[in-house]
């Protein structure tokens, strides 16, 4: 059977790329680790609001963490090393890797990042698009 897009009508032409995105974003790891809150930070004068992703990276160091843009995605990713010349009695905490990662729109574009207090903070803008109206003349062909 086959399945039926929702960008199939005749009238969205050129949405393919957002079909795509969506089938990759769906095909992404359920992983939950590492948390993280999204939350958009409203200007006050008028300019674009900001978007800041905060990831939780507790035991992460700077060092161990890589921020790339890569094809319109944010890709997070956190790599730790066992350290083998510690000798455990309990162990909880795991040296681990993940990676994070999110879709982002045309025109975002990433300010900085900011590791603190075991919180990753990325912030990125989104700038005005410039609105602009176009005739476009029509050819006549007798």
């Amino acid at each position: 059977m086959s399945r039926q897009s929702p960008f199939g009508h005749p009238f969205l032409l050129g949405f393919d790329e957002i079909e795509q995105a969506l089938d990759r974003m769906s095909k992404a790891a359920t992983d939950g680790y590492p948390p993280y809150n999204i939350e958009r930070i409203a200007n006050g004068d008028g300019s674009p609001d900001r978007i800041s992703i905060t990831l939780a990276v507790a035991g992460f160091t700077r060092d161990q963490l890589d921020i790339q843009v890569e094809e319109n995605q944010l890709v997070v990713r956190g790599r730790q090393v066992d350290d083998r010349s510690r000798n455990y009695l309990h162990r909880g905490i795991a040296a681990r890797q993940f990676q994070r990662t999110f879709l982002l729109a045309e025109g975002i574009e990433v300010l900085g990042a900011d590791l603190r207090d075991g919180l990753l903070c990325i912030d990125l803008a989104r700038p005005e698009p410039a609105r602009a109206a176009r005739r476009i003349a029509i050819a006549a062909r007798d």
